[in-house]
Parts: structure tokens; C-alpha cells; sequence
């Protein structure tokens, strides 16, 4: 059986046979139920029939199943006209049937729950007054209310039992219906008149449960409790996520086929199609054509021609009627008053308006046309008086403020058509926005213009002799209408003289228009139909035109019937629009008629929602005298002008179409009439038959324009004399749209005549009817399947009609992430709707969607009333709505991203190759020729320099000796935050400090030696001098930061923790501090009966010296250095005397460190390489230190610069937060700081403290910045340190400077380092970490096999060194794990070396440029810690460079930080600006964490400033992070869970 494969065209539409419906419709249905062959259908057709064929009087109509069904011409018309009235409106093309196919998919879906969105009440209140008012387009909002179901039960059907009579029931469901959409199906007929009721009203509670995402988030909690989820189930956020990993576990629609490999090549394979989609089967279309224009004998040769033929002959024939906003006809403008002021206006134009004695306009300028929709009276002389005077018009809208949406394009257009003056009303010109000067402003992107008044008082009228030139139409240009494109451009288009005219020719011929018809015209005057129709084609003709205002139909939207009644027109022009608002406000309305109407025009009938409007109204005003027969739905289109139109009835054509096709097959551009699929189908009408003279074809819509076939959708192609001819001023669009040569299957051009593309995607169906199913402007292609936006919005609005959105107000588009369109829908919410609503709607039209289109919706969002950016008529600029989505400016007040279900062209997971055996590994270096990748700084041993420092084996001997050979040598200098000098030490007061300390311990404390003594200081000379007092009494320092008086509860505890952890016996610390440290305060935080001993070193008495310790060997214990890893791991590390001496000595070789010099360190001083700086080296080495306590910089930012440049220091440290104070502090202060005399020219190295990658952007801006304080920018560098070794690399003074590589970020993610240009895609530019320090071996070596590896590969950096730390202390938490870190070997090659893993990756790689020694430099990189990297599908992540990436996304975004909690990415960014932006950084996150990582964020989160912890270095807490987001602690603005 063919399941669906009857093409549409050899189903002769029923229609035209006089059947009774009983019999059509079950013939139909058991067609589209899909089980019969095409031989069982003939079979049944012909038994069905055989009761009626003798009826039937041409033979032709019997079984002729092929599309040359078309000789029903010889059926007399009245056959026609009866079958049309017998074809009342038939069951299955019921528009409300969407409504329910939306409800039965829902239905399917009852048991998905989806996380809520948690937001901070702030962001729910609508800033502005203006947001509860409804947008404009929806003037029936005071109306709708009888569209809202009383109680809030979701139930399945749109309707409950309503006790109202039938007629009022039967309204109320043309209303339900009509507001949703066309896509009927054929799945029920239910009897017109009772009362729909599938459900219940008694409220279910498990279906209520179901809809409500509160509830099931508590619920998920419950059961989580009891389950082995291994997940803390301790707050809101965890049983959210775990809704959301539950919801992400059902299976996905099977992916694509994976289609590019991230390999280094990134190859993109081109998508294999599904070989079981549906292919177009029918033959090739041949060329369809219109019927011949007729010959008129007394046709005017041109539209001038024609005004004043009627303006001479027929004076007093109105014209025009214009109404004001109470429907009060204001003004008739009658043919000879517009002959007259056309020709005074042309005249003004022509001879009155000059720039220095030369004319303003010469014959064929373009002028632009600024009306308002309210006076087509003086838009109509306008465009006449151009006409008359042989200029072109350019009609515009009139730009209400200089941001109007897309005002910047219009401009644009202007100035490319070299525009320089614009004709206006003078009310018009009152209301434009104007300069100081008081002339119009120049907007955005406009070019200068000149603006004239055309009111009465401003033209003059022309002399007796003066005739303004009346020739025959030509080719020359007549005027130019303006369209947006999808992407938001504009163009003009031009349309010549003879178009113009041939163009009203076909449009009289098809709608039959007579002399001094009268017409109501809805549409803008301005462009499209309503140009044509009501300002062109009815002076061709001399017909009189109600032109209803825009604004009027908001305050009545049944204005243009009352009209139609009132003046008995023939003919309406309107939009499904119209329609549908008139029937919203049909009720009081009983004494109008609509029997004048000969042909109801509906322009926008190409809109697959059209049908449902049409049905609609039909129902409803059938009553009052509308025939179903003058319904005539047309296609146009700017360029193409009318392309089809359904004749009226006297015309005797073949009757309406309809066609219910499956939007599975739409989305392969197929034809097929309907599927097992009952749920998506879209019903569409035809848009008649193609106009007179022309010459229609369908073509593929991408690459060459082929012909389509007969049951295939193609982009529909005219030719013919109406069209029009170019975009203006862009020759290579021209070609393409104007110029198209349709070519067959073998590529032989159809025909020499050009074809213009009209872009409408359709197809011709039985009886030669043009079908039209999208426009090119709203085609989404996603992977490989086309949607229409049309489409998608029509079921999202069958959801629950109007209910939190307004109907007309939603627009979808589709934007490129990740090598393919993903959809969009923005929806305008109610102010009355709650947030739960809102949420229950989203996801509800997420399902809709999905289940009706088979597509997933990428993003959803809902913004507040009125703040979508309004197209000229209402209606929504889609483009712009677009860019302010890209650019993060829509600020949505709900937001529900479906990346997981959409995204399914991920690249594959990699998968970890096995491993590889040593031996291998060794020949693979070999064979290679690689080196083995190591390195090591200068030999220590060789360097002779006359070190006295180096006799000594520990540092309190080095502090004893310089206090004897040096007592007043100056050794530390201390800044506040004034700049002024806050304390100092020389060497003898430091050593007489120590001694002091010493004796206190041992008497005050009873100390023994090796006990352990925590120093709580802040930064200064007490810190020093107590660590040398606990060195000379042989007790073991462990220097703590104090609390933060201002933030006791997370700082104390911290305190605490170290104490405890070290086995301190005893506390030195201030009286201040000791104060704090037992207050009530404190009591809160910790318990502080358990502090042990606490000692205050304020004020010793000057005892005797005590007896200075001497430790029996260097490899004693001297320092306990504890510190917070950034993955919150709090350990402390052991430095024995020999590696504190080491240390200090390879510094000091490094940095050329003498007692004569003078260095200045802006660090913290509790731990690492700032310990070392602020504590050792300048004991060590003599020299002077200049101490600036990073606090201080926050009340004075330039305090450390400042010391730098009065202190003409050479080297100085710093830490980047320290830097990133500075560059955000003083970046616009270099000025005042030049003036203070701040000169940085001394400086020859600036190192950056820290145990990470290098920040490129921060340093390189640093640089830049203060450059024009003379920093030399080869002075910054970054230094490189960890736990197991502070100081791995210094840059120092001597060796080259550092250099910068750029790999690949993709390579990296697989481990391994690729070379690249600069600024070639995904590149990352990597610093090398400064030199790698005297007695310092390096060597990289693989994670895994711990075996070594070779130059430019990517593993652990391993160090060897005499300054190496001898173990942890203890690892707070995880002791087992880390016992290699300080002694490990390699698995082969060098396997007696120890070395020390560092826990980051790097790799090294050999330069061109030479070292201090003559060899060449070896360079190490670091690339991030390996604690801190994130597994992700198989690849290694670096948080930094994701964060990167987000920062880059949103200018609100001051700073990022992500994590994973159970394989699900988090995002946690910091906001800076309105809180109502929270919302536009959750899309733009997604995609680029998805475009430039391939990877899926699971969740977003949005907070304040300041909230992403960082510790002293600057670095971020990403764990401490995570755990404050589980535990609810953060206050977020608002989170997101993607799905």
C-alpha cells in the first residue's frame, strides 16, 4: 500500500462535482487515512460515484486522475456558482481542529515535568507604567475577556460545557478557532452546534500536580530523599537539577548523524539526508499561464494620462474619502481637485525650489514621500504631483523617534537613492522631532534632507501657458517601494511607468473593476495592495476609494464594515487582520449588511492562518448578506507585485480549493494530501489563479532554479510586463531576484522572458490553482528540514489562545548557532499573568511545538507587554526583534532554552584511547626525533658570586649576622594608604624585635621547641618580626590572615580551620585582634572557649636576649605555608631550613637581588611566593623591600604606583587583583597621575604573583594603560608557583623576554598542543610563565602513564629543586591522595630523579632565542590546573577559557565562573547593569559556550557583582562557588535550566 504517496495532484479536489457532503467527506477521509492503493481508491471512487456519473455531463471529469483536469471550463457557470453555495463549510477544514491536535499532543506529554526558573521577586516587578496597557495591535483586548475559561484548570480541550445557546456556543468556537490557526486536521467531526466536553471539570489533581512545577519540584524532592541518587538533597536548587537530569534522561529524537568530526581539520560532513524521507514524485510542471490581457480599445497610455482624462472630463467624481478616528468622513477629495493640486504641487516642485539659481529637482530624482497613515488625501496629490512633475516617490513612513525600529535602514535607502528632499503634511512636520535649531532632526543614518510642506499655503499655482508633460508610459522609472528583508535590510524597489500601468490592466481584468465602483480600502496606502488597489488601479478606473485609517480600526475594528454598509461598496481590501478583530467585535452590530459586496480582497490570503480568519468571519456574517463566493484570498508580493488573486464569482471559474497537507511532508518540501500523523497537517486555501498576461513557475529554492516537480514546494517565479524591475542601486540582487531563468531537469532555460522571484514558496495545484505555503522571509531551515515561522506561530498560539500572550504579538526566527538555524520565539506577556502561567504556557508551546512540527524550539522567551520593536502598521519588525536577540537587548521577563533537545550536531565524544606501553613510547620519541621535553634553569652550584648569605645554613643566623655587620641598614619599609610611611625596620631594630618575641614565647608560653605557632597579623612589620622571634625560640610559625572584622562568619571559621589543622599550641597576634577574636561576635561563627593560648605581642618587655636555637639539621621542619587551593582544598605544606635558604638564593640569583637594591611588593603576605617576598628574601639579600598592603589599594587605587615611581624602584611584585584594581581604578586617571608626576620609566620588571595561567588580557591592557606613564611594554611578566614549589619561574632581569604562542583550543580540549596563527579561528594565545628559576628542573610528563613526554606536548609540569616543599603538612580532608605529589619518578627513562608534581598542565618548548648560558631557551607554559579542569563528553575543559568566551558575550557580564554538578555544565555570571538584562544573558551564554566549546550549559545562573568568591591571589573559588549554589546561599537574580 502506498501509505501516503497519492500525490495531492491526482486527487481532483471534490469540490466541483455536486456531491452531496455525506458523500464527499467519507470518500475524502478514507483517502487521507492513508491504507488504500491508488487502484482500492479508483476502485471506491468509481463505486461512491457510480450513483452520480450520468449526472455528470462531461465525460472528461469521469476517472481522470491527472492534473489536465482542467476542462471543467466547459461546465456552465451556474453550475459552478451552485456547487459553491452547496459547498457549505465543510467539518474537516474546521480551523479549531488545530486548537485540538494542539490538545491531544499536549495530552501526551501530561507526565513531563520541567524545572521552574527561580527569579528574585525584583525582577517580576514590570518596571513601566506603560507595560500593563495592551499592545496596540490587540484592540480587542477589552473583549477577550469572554475568551478566558473561568477557573485555571489545564484541561485538554480549549473548551468546557459553556451553558449558552447554540448560536452564542457556536460564536464563541468560531472565536477560539479563528484565533488560532489553519493547520486544521482530519482526525473528528464533531456536530456543529453542541457543546465540546472531553474532560471533566471536577479538578484532577494529579493532572494539576502534573502542570504545576512548584508542586513537582517538592515532590521530586521527597522521592530524591529516598532514593540512592547519591545527589545532597538539602535545598531547592539540587531537586531542581535533578528534575532537570530526569527530564534530560528521556530519550532524545534520534540525532543526525553526528556530522562534523572536531578533528584538527574540523571537517564538516555534509548531512546525510534520512532515506525514508518523502521525495517528490510527479512529473516536471510545465509553465503555468494567465489568460491574455484584453484589449481595451480607449485605454489611457499611462496612469497620468488617466487623471487627467477623468480630472477634465468627470471634475466632480469623488476620488478618495478620508475618515477621521470616529469614522467621520473629514474630506472628499473629488477628480478634478486632484488633477488640479497634483498639478500645482508639480509645478512648485519643479520650478519653485532651487539652491543657488539652479533648480532643487530635475526630471526623474527620487523624492521620499513622509505621510502619516491618516491622510491619504495629501498622500494621493503628492504622489500624483511626482508623477505629473516626472520625479520618482519613495513613499516612507514617517519616523517617529530617532530609534525608531529599522529608521537606521530607511535612511539608508535614502541616501542610496540620493534623496534630498521630503514632501510632508504640515501636521506631520509639527509632530517630527527637531533640532535645537528647530529644524527636523537628522535621523540615524539619514542623509540631509530638505523637508517641504505640500499644504495648500506652501504651492503655488502654475501659469496659464504651463502643461505638465502627459506621455506614454515608458520604461523610465515610476516609483520605489521600500521592503525589509529577513535580515533586516531595506531595499527599494523600483517599478517603471509601463509596469505601473500593466500592472493596473491585469488587476481590472481579474477583479473585473468598473468605472466609478466604490471600494473600502483597510491596507497602508503607502506600498503593496493598498497602493495598488486604492491609489493606482481606482484612478485607472475612476473609482471612488473609503480609505479607513489604521488608527480608526483600532478604535473600532468593525469600522470598514459599517463602511462597506454605508456606502455600499463593491469591493473591500483588507487583511485576515481585519477580520479577525471585526468578529471580536461583532456582537452589538445587527442592522449592517454586507450584501453590496462583490469581492472581498483579502491581501494577505497567502498567510497559512488566512483560512481560519476567513472561515471565521464567513460563519458569522453569512447572516448578514456575505456570499461564501466573493472571498478572494491573493498572493503578492513586493517585487513581483500581485502574483494571483481568486477571481470573483462572475467570472466563472473553477470553485475554491482547500488542501490538507502533512507538514512532515512540507518540511521536505513535498506535497503529500495527509499521513498516519493526524496531528500535523496545515490546511491551506488557494490564492486563485494567476494574473492576466503572466507567465507563473515553481522553482527549487536553492541553486539553480530548477522546476520543480507537481507535488513539490518550490519558490514561485513570474513573468510578465507588471513586475517590478530592480532593487535600486544593487545590480548583483537584481540579477538574482529579477532576472531568473528557470531551467528543466536537463538545465534547458524554460524560456528566454527573465522570471522575477516572488519570494512565496507554494505550488500550482488541481484546476490551475496557485497554493501558497510560506514566504521566503519566514523559512527556518534546521537540519535539513524547512519550517515555516508562520506556522510555528500558529501553534503556539492554538495553546491555550490569549490566555498570557497576545495573539499577534509572537515572533519566530530562526538564528545560526553551532552550524545550524535553531528557532526562536519571543511572545509578549500579559501583565495579569503569573509567573507559574507563563512557565506552564512555555512549556506547554514547547511541546506543541515539537510534537506538531516534529522540530525543536531552541529558545523561548516572554517579554512585557509593548516592548517588542512595532513594524510601521502594528505587527512586529521581526528583524529587529531578531538583532536585539543577538545582542542581548530584548529584556525578556521569562526565558525556557531547550539546547539539549535541539542541539543533536554535537560533535562525538571522544573516546580515551588505551593505554600505550612505555616501550612504544620511548621509540615513538625516538623515532620522532622529538626531544624529550625538559628544561632547567642556571646550575646553582657554578654560580660563584660573593654570596656571603650562602655560609649560613638558616635564616635567623642570616638575621643575627646583618644585625651585627649592618645594625642600621634599612630592611622594610611599610606604606598606609596615604602614601606615607606607616613603620620601618632596619636590621638590628627586626632582630631586637625577634629576640623580644623569642623570650615571650618561652616564658609568657612555656613553649617547647618544634611547637607549632599561629601568627595572625596584618600585613606588616610585626608579621616579620614575630616569624624570626618563633625561628630564634625554635618554635615552627604558620602565618594566618586575620578575620575580617566586617565579615566574621566566613572569614573566622577559615581562621579556625588552620589553627586547628596546623596543631598550633599558641596564637601571636595584636590586641586588637585578640579582642576580636573572643568577642560576641565571634562566639556566632566559631566556638571560642576552644582558641588555644592567645598572645599579644603589643607591647614585650626588653628582656635579656635569649639563647638562639640552632636546629640540629637543615632538613628540620622551619615554616608550616597553609593556603586554600582554588578547588577549596585547605593544606599546608612543609618547608624545611635548607629549602626556605634555597628558595631565597634562587631568588635572589634571579632577580640580581643586592643590599643596595630596592624592591616594592604589593602581595599578600600569608602564603606562597608573597610569604617569601615579604618575610625572606630581603633578610636573605639585604635588600630594601618596600611593603604596600594590598587592602590599601582600595581606598587609594594609585598607592602602589604611586610608590613605585617615588621610590624609583626597578622590580616590583604584585598580585592580579592587585592589576585588575589598578586597570579598573585608574584607567582613565593616567592623566592626573602624569600630573602628579607618576613615572613608571624605572621600572624593568613588574611580575605578576600567581599559580595559574597567564592572564594575556589583563596584563596586555595593564601595559597599555599605563604606557603613557612611561612603563616599558616588556616590563609585565608573570611568575609561576604551586604548592609544591612557590617559585618554579621568575622572569627576573637578565634572560629574554616572554613569549606568547598561540594553539588551538579544540587540540587542547584532546590534550594535545597545536601551533597556530595569531587570530585563526579557536585560537588561544597562550604567555609563557616567566624563566624558570636557578636549580630548578622541569620536565612534562602524561597524566596517565607518567611517562615523559616530548617538545610541544601537553601533560603535568614535574619539578625538581632544592627549594621544593617536603610534603603536606596535612591535606584537610584527603591525605592518601596526595602522597606522590612530593615524591614521584618517572615510569621510564630518567627513573631515579625524584621530582614533585605541580597538579598543572603545560608543556615546553625550545625557542629560537638564547639564554643568559648561550643555549636556547626552553619556555614553559602553563596551561591551568588539573584539579580545576572539567571532564565534559570525553574532553578536558579549562574553566578560564569558558569564562573567557561568556565574559566576551554581553557587555553587562563583569565576570563569570562554571562548574559541573552532575555532568550538567553550570554557568554563574555576574551582572552588571538593570537586573532587567538578567534575562538576555541566558541565550547568549548558550550559544556561545555551544559555538565556541561544543558544549551544552545546563544551567545559568545570574547574580550580583562581587558574588564569585576570590582568594588573595585573585583567583576564583569555583568550589566554594558550587557549594554556595547548592545550598541556596547565593541570592541569585535569577536561574535558568536549560532542557
Amino acid at each position: 500500500a502506498i501509505s501516503c504517496g497519492i500525490p495531492l495532484p491526482s486527487l481532483p479536489l471534490m469540490s466541483h462535482l455536486s456531491l452531496p457532503l455525506s458523500l464527499s467527506v467519507p470518500l475524502y477521509l478514507s483517502v487521507c487515512a492513508g491504507d488504500i492503493t491508488q487502484k482500492g481508491y479508483e476502485k471506491k471512487r468509481g463505486k461512491l460515484l457510480a450513483p452520480y456519473i450520468p449526472q455528470i455531463q462531461d465525460p472528461s471529469l469521469q476517472i481522470d486522475n491527472r492534473i489536465q483536469a482542467s476542462s471543467q471550463a466547459a461546465l456552465p457557470g451556474s453550475k459552478h456558482n451552485k456547487s459553491r453555495a452547496a459547498n457549505t463549510r465543510d467539518e474537516r477544514f474546521r480551523s479549531d481542529l488545530h486548537t485540538e491536535a494542539v490538545q491531544a499532543a499536549l495530552a501526551k506529554y501530561k507526565e513531563r515535568k520541567m524545572p521552574m526558573p527561580s527569579k528574585r521577586r525584583s525582577v517580576l516587578v514590570q518596571s513601566s507604567v506603560e507595560a500593563c496597557t495592551p499592545p496596540d495591535t490587540s484592540s480587542a483586548s477589552e473583549d477577550e475577556g469572554s475568551l478566558r475559561r473561568q477557573g485555571r484548570l489545564a484541561t485538554s480541550t480549549p473548551y468546557q460545557g459553556h451553558s449558552h445557546p447554540a448560536v452564542e456556543h457556536w460564536f464563541n468556537r468560531v472565536i477560539q478557532g479563528s484565533s488560532t490557526s489553519s493547520s486544521a486536521s482530519s482526525t473528528s467531526s464533531h456536530p456543529g452546534g453542541r457543546s465540546v466536553t472531553t474532560t471533566t471539570t471536577t479538578t484532577n489533581t494529579a493532572a494539576h500536580a502534573a502542570l504545576n512545577a512548584n508542586a513537582a519540584a517538592t515532590a521530586l524532592a521527597d522521592l530524591m530523599a529516598h532514593t540512592q541518587l547519591g545527589v545532597p538533597v538539602n535545598s531547592r536548587v539540587s531537586s531542581k537539577i535533578q528534575q532537570l537530569l530526569n527530564t534530560l534522561k528521556r530519550p532524545k529524537r534520534p540525532p543526525l548523524r553526528e556530522f562534523f568530526v572536531d578533528d584538527f581539520e574540523e571537517l564538516l560532513d555534509v548531512q546525510q539526508p534520512d532515506p525514508n524521507q518523502p521525495k517528490p514524485e510527479g512529473q516536471q510542471m510545465s509553465p503555468l499561464e494567465g489568460e491574455p490581457l484584453g484589449v481595451v480599445t480607449n485605454w489611457p497610455p499611462s496612469l497620468p494620462a488617466a487623471l487627467q482624462r477623468w480630472g477634465t472630463t468627470q471634475p466632480k467624481s469623488p476620488c478618495l474619502t478620508a475618515l477621521d478616528n470616529a469614522g467621520k468622513p473629514v474630506y472628499t477629495l473629488t477628480y478634478g481637485k486632484l488633477w488640479t493640486r497634483s498639478q500645482k504641487l508639480a509645478y512648485t516642485l519643479l520650478n519653485k525650489l532651487s539652491t543657488r539659481n539652479e533648480p532643487l529637482l530635475l526630471p526623474g530624482d527620487r523624492v521620499a514621500l513622509v505621510f502619516p497613515n491618516n491622510d491619504p488625501v495629501m498622500f494621493m496629490v503628492a504622489f500624483y504631483g511626482c508623477l505629473l512633475a516626472e520625479l520618482v516617490p519613495v513613499p516612507i513612513e514617517v519616523p517617529l523617534t530617532r530609534k525608531d525600529a529599522g529608521s537606521q535602514q530607511i535612511g539608508f535607502l535614502l541616501g542610496s537613492c540620493g534623496v534630498t528632499l521630503a514632501l510632508t503634511t504640515d501636521a506631520c512636520q509639527k509632530g517630527l522631532p527637531k533640532a535645537q535649531t528647530g529644524e527636523v532632526a537628522t535621523f540615524k543614518g539619514w542623509p540631509r534632507l530638505l523637508w517641504f510642506v505640500t499644504d495648500g499655503k506652501h504651492v503655488v499655482k502654475p501659469p496659464k501657458d504651463w502643461h505638465p508633460p502627459i506621455r506614454e508610459a515608458s520604461n523610465d522609472i515610476a516609483y520605489i517601494e521600500y521592503k525589509t528583508s529577513k535580515e533586516g535590510s531595506t531595499m527599494g524597489i523600483t517599478v517603471s511607468h509601463s509596469a505601473m500601468l500593466a500592472h493596473c490592466h491585469a488587476l481590472t481584468q481579474a477583479c473585473g473593476y468598473t468605472e466609478a465602483e466604490t471600494i473600502t480600502n483597510v491596507l497602508d496606502f503607502k506600498r503593496d495592495a493598498g497602493l495598488w488597489h486604492g491609489v493606482l488601479t481606482s484612478v485607472m478606473n475612476r473609482m471612488h476609494v473609503i480609505s479607513i485609517p489604521y488608527s480608526l480600526m483600532k478604535v473600532n475594528p468593525l469600522s470598514w464594515i459599517q463602511k462597506v454598509h454605508t456606502y455600499k461598496a463593491r469591493v473591500a481590501v483588507v487583511k485576515s487582520r481585519d477580520m479577525h478583530w471585526s468578529l471580536l467585535a461583532q456582537r452589538d452590530q445587527r442592522d449592517i449588511s454586507l450584501s453590496s459586496l462583490r469581492m472581498l480582497i483579502v491581501a494577505d490570503g497567502a498567510n497559512p492562518w488566512s483560512i481560519s480568519s476567513c472561515d471565521a468571519f464567513l460563519n458569522v456574517f453569512q447572516a448578514r448578506g456575505l456570499r461564501p463566493e466573493v472571498i478572494c484570498p491573493c498572493a503578492s508580493s513586493s517585487e513581483a507585485m500581485t502574483v494571483a488573486i481568486r477571481r470573483p464569482p462572475e467570472m466563472g471559474v473553477p470553485p475554491p480549493g482547500k488542501a490538507v497537507l502533512s507538514m512532515g511532508g512540507l518540511s521536505h518540501s513535498v506535497i503529500r494530501v495527509d499521513t498516519e500523523e493526524k496531528l500535523s497537517v496545515l490546511t491551506v486555501q488557494d490564492v486563485g489563479q494567476v494574473m492576466p498576461g503572466a507567465l507563473v513557475t515553481v522553482v527549487r529554492v536553492e541553486g539553480t532554479p530548477y522546476l520543480c516537480q507537481t507535488d513539490e514546494v518550490g519558490e514561485i517565479c513570474v513573468s510578465s510586463g507588471s513586475t517590478g524591475i530592480a532593487y535600486y542601486g544593487l545590480p548583483g540582487m537584481t540579477k538574482n531576484i529579477f532576472e531568473t531563468i528557470p531551467v528543466t531537469s536537463s538545465g534547458v532555460p524554460i524560456s528566454d522572458r527573465p522570471f522575477t522571484r516572488t519570494s512565496l514558496l507554494g505550488f500550482v495545484g488541481p484546476d490551475n490553482l496557485v497554493f501558497v505555503v510560506g514566504k521566503m522571509e519566514g523559512l527556518m531551515v534546521v537540519s535539513g528540514r524547512r519550517h515555516n515561522a508562520d506556522d510555528v506561530v500558529a501553534t503556539a498560539l492554538a495553546v491555550e489562545p490569549m490566555k498570557f500572550v497576545y495573539r499577534g504579538r509572537i515572533a519566530v526566527f530562526s538564528v545560526s548557532v553551532l552550524h545550524d538555524e535553531r528557532i526562536v520565539v519571543v511572545a509578549e506577556q500579559r501583565p495579569d499573568a503569573s509567573e507559574e502561567d507563563s512557565f506552564q504556557w512555555m512549556s506547554r508551546v514547547l511541546q506543541a511545538i515539537d510534537s506538531i512540527h516534529q522540530v525543536g524550539v531552541y529558545c523561548l522567551a516572554l517579554v512585557p507587554a509593548n516592548t517588542l520593536p512595532k513594524a510601521p502598521l502594528g505587527g512586529i519588525h521581526i528583524s529587529e526583534t531578531k538583532q536585539r536577540f543577538l545582542e542581548g537587548a530584548l529584556h525578556p521577563c521569562n526565558v525556557l532554552m531547550c539546547p539539549h533537545t535541539c542541539v543533536t550536531n554535537l560533535p562525538k565524544p571522544r573516546q580515551k584511547q588505551p593505554g600505550v606501553g612505555p616501550a612504544s613510547m620511548i621509540v615513538g620519541n625516538l623515532v620522532a626525533g622529538k626531544r624529550i621535553a625538559q628544561a632547567c634553569g642556571r646550575d646553582v652550584a657554578q654560580l660563584e658570586d660573593n654570596d656571603q648569605a650562602r655560609k649560613f645554613l638558616y635564616m635567623q643566623d642570616v638575621l643575627q649576622w646583618r644585625a651585627q655587620a649592618t645594625p642600621d641598614h634599612p630592611l622594610f619599609l611599610v606604606l598606609n594608604a596615604k602614601g606615607t610611611v606607616a613603620s620601618t625596620a632596619s636590621c638590628l631594630q627586626l632582630h631586637k624585635r625577634a629576640e623580644r618575641v623569642a623570650v615571650a614565647l618561652m616564658e609568657k608560653g612555656r613553649l617547647n621547641t618544634g611547637d607549632h605557632v599561629a601568627l595572625v597579623y596584618p600585613p606588616g612589620i610585626d608579621l616579620i618580626a614575630t616569624f624570626y622571634g618563633c625561628l630564634y625560640a625554635g618554635c615552627v610559625p604558620v602565618t594566618v590572615r586575620p578575620p575580617h572584622p566586617q565579615n566574621l562568619a566566613t572569614t573566622l571559621p577559615t581562621v579556625k580551620m588552620i589553627v586547628e589543622v596546623s596543631k598550633s599550641v599558641c596564637i601571636l597576634t595584636t590586641q586588637a585582634i585578640m579582642k576580636l577574636l573572643k568577642s560576641k561576635e565571634a562566639a556566632a561563627a566559631v566556638d571560642i572557649k576552644s582558641w588555644p593560648m592567645v598572645l599579644d605581642t603589643d607591647d614585650l618587655p626588653r628582656k635579656k636576649s635569649p639563647q638562639i636555637y640552632k636546629p640540629p639539621t637543615p632538613e628540620m621542619l622551619a615554616y608550616l605555608d597553609f593556603s586554600v587551593s582554588t578547588t577549596g582544598i585547605l593544606a599546608g605544606v612543609k618547608m624545611s631550613h635548607a629549602a626556605t635558604s634555597a628558595l631565597c638564593r634562587s631568588i635572589k640569583l634571579q632577580c640580581e637581588l643586592y643590599p643596595s637594591r630596592q624592591i616594592a611588593i604589593c602581595l599578600d603576605p600569608y602564603c606562597g611566593l608573597g610569604f617569601a617576598l615579604w618575610c625572606l628574601c630581603s633578610v636573605y639579600s639585604g635588600h630594601q623591600s618596600i611593603l604596600v598592603p594590598p587592602l590599601e589599594l582600595e581606598s587609594n587605587a594609585s598607592l602602589w604606583l604611586a610608590a613605585v615611581s617615588q621610590y624609583k624602584v626597578r622590580v616590583t611584585f604584585c598580585s592580579y587583583s592587585v592589576m585588575e584594581m589598578c586597570t579598573k581604578g585608574l584607567g582613565s586617571q593616567t592623566e592626573a597621575l602624569r600630573l602628579r608626576n607618576v613615572n613608571l620609566s624605572c621600572v624593568r620588571t613588574c611580575m605578576v604573583v600567581a599559580e595559574e595561567r597567564p592572564r594575556i588580557a589583563l596584563t596586555q591592557s595593564f601595559s597599555k594603560i599605563f604606557k603613557d606613564l612611561g612603563l616599558s611594554p616588556r616590563a609585565v611578566s608573570t611568575t609561576f608557583g604551586c604548592r609544591v614549589n612557590v617559585a618554579v619561574c621568575l622572569q627576573g632581569t637578565a634572560g629574554p623576554d616572554p613569549t606568547t604562542v598561540y594553539v588551538d583550543m579544540r587540540a587542547l580540549r584532546h590534550d594535545r598542543v597545536r601551533l597556530v596563527e595569531r587570530g585563526s579561528p579557536h585560537s588561544l594565545p597562550l604567555m609563557e610563565s616567566g624563566k624558570i628559576l636557578p636549580g630548578v628542573k622541569v620536565i612534562i610528563a602524561n597524566t596517565e602513564t607518567k611517562g615523559p613526554l616530548g617538545d610541544s606536548h601537553l601533560g603535568e609540569i614535574w619539578v625538581s629543586s632544592p627549594h621544593n616543599a617536603t610534603g603536606y603538612y596535612t591535606v584537610y580532608g584527603e591525605e592518601a591522595l596526595h602522597a606522590d605529589h612530593f615524591s614521584t619518578k618517572l615510569s621510564f627513562g630518567d627513573t631515579q630523579t625524584v621530582w614533585a608534581r605541580t597538579g598543572y598542565l603545560g608543556f615546553l618548548r625550545r625557542t629560537e632565542l638564547t639564554d643568559a648560558s648561550g643555549e636556547r631557551h626552553d619556555a614553559l607554559y602553563v596551561v591551568g590546573s588539573l584539579d580545576e579542569t572539567l571532564e565534559l563528553r570525553g574532553m578536558r575543559y579549562h574553566p578560564i577559557d569558558i569564562e573567557t568566551s561568556v565574559i566576551r558575550s554581553h557587555k553587562s557580564i563583569a565576570e563569570c565562573a562554571v562548574f559541573t554538578w552532575t555532568n550538567l555544565l553550570v554557568v554563574v555570571v555576574e551582572l552588571e547593569g538593570s537586573e532587567q538584562e538578567a534575562l538576555d544573558l541566558v541565550a547568549l551564554v548558550t550559544n556561545v559556550v555551544l559555538e565556541e566549546h561544543y558544549l551544552i550549559v545546563g544551567v545559568v545562573v545570574v547574580v550580583d557583582p562581587g558574588v564569585i568568591p576570590i582568594n588573595s591571589r585573585g583567583e576564583k573559588q569555583r568550589m566554594h562557588l558550587r557549594d554556595g549554589f547548592l545550598a541556596d546561599q547565593l541570592d541569585p537574580i535569577y536561574v535558568a535550566y536549560n532542557m
